[in-house]
């Protein structure tokens, strides 16, 4: 009997249905956030009114030239949460970005310096890790004033501590591999070794937190937002919409529901992205096909 006469391994039921439960999470995922992308995407060069058109009449019900209704301003509905969309993603991927740079830079340095950098290092992480992130975002925004800019970085600051966590002990671990040993041996640089060696081998662990910081950042954004203290008019936030509508909830629940939706659905579709991620990028959770 030859190699090719065996039969083939059979597949469990449970790892083809954890298979499948996971490719269709990826899927629902992929939908969920892809719409809202291409919302933003199509938001840059066309909207059915400008924000500050006020010609719809006050509180009008969803019909065929304002599909989403009007708000108590007379201001298209259905313009806001397409210009909101817009500003949940540059929220989103601005401050994962801050968070991603700064937090890899300081835990690399953490991870090669000596022990009192990584001790002095650890001990302001985990003070800012314990810090509020909303109480933290609210201070910055507070110093440089309200604006779509602060908030993207207050939220970039406030995710990097826990990238910088990760990213020290995932980095530490790779530099003790006999791999890196006999690199340095070999003469290879400190630099060349963190860029050939250690970013590839920390990278994979660091893409579900970040995309799970970016629904993090979303909501963080609108809660700004819904405070006051986030991107101020007459850019529509999903958080201000979310607060302007409390007060007419009952006449027009439309404004109340549509960006809650919205927000719900970004935020749902990138965690079931990043759990698709985290399969991709872990080759131990991938079943056997």
């Amino acid at each position: 009997m030859t190699a090719t006469d065996l039969p083939a391994t059979p597949v469990a039921p449970a790892a083809r249905r954890s298979s499948r439960r996971r490719s269709v999470n990826l899927l629902v995922g992929a939908i969920l956030f892809g719409t809202i992308l291409v919302i933003a995407l199509v938001s840059l060069v066309w909207t059915p009114f400008p924000l500050e058109d006020t010609t719809g009449g006050r509180l009008s019900p969803p019909s065929l030239q304002n599909w989403a209704g009007t708000d108590r301003l007379g201001r298209d509905l259905f313009s806001q949460l397409m210009v909101g969309a817009r500003l949940a993603m540059l929220v989103g991927f601005g401050s994962v970005l801050i968070a991603a740079l700064l937090g890899i830079t300081l835990g690399l340095v953490a991870a090669t310096a000596g022990r009192w950098v990584d001790d002095a290092l650890s001990s302001v992480l985990d003070i800012a890790i314990a810090f509020p992130t909303l109480l933290l975002a609210m201070l910055i925004v507070a110093w440089r004033g309200a604006s779509l800019e602060s908030a993207t970085l207050a939220i970039g600051l406030a995710g990097s501590a826990v990238i910088a966590r990760l990213t020290r002990v995932t980095a530490t671990r790779v530099l003790a591999q006999d791999f890196i040993t006999a690199s340095r041996t070999s003469g290879t640089g400190s630099i060349r070794i963190l860029f050939l060696h250690v970013l590839p081998n920390v990278w994979p662990t660091l893409v579900v937190p970040l995309a799970l910081q970016f629904g993090g950042a979303v909501v963080a954004e609108a809660s700004l937002s819904y405070l006051g203290l986030g991107s101020p008019p007459p850019n529509a936030s999903w958080g201000r919409m979310l607060q302007e509508a409390q007060s007419t909830v009952l006449v027009a629940p439309t404004a109340a529901i549509l960006p809650g939706i919205l927000l719900v659905a970004t935020i749902i579709g990138m965690n079931l992205l990043a759990d698709g991620l985290r399969d991709i990028a872990d080759p131990t959770t991938r079943s056997i096909r």
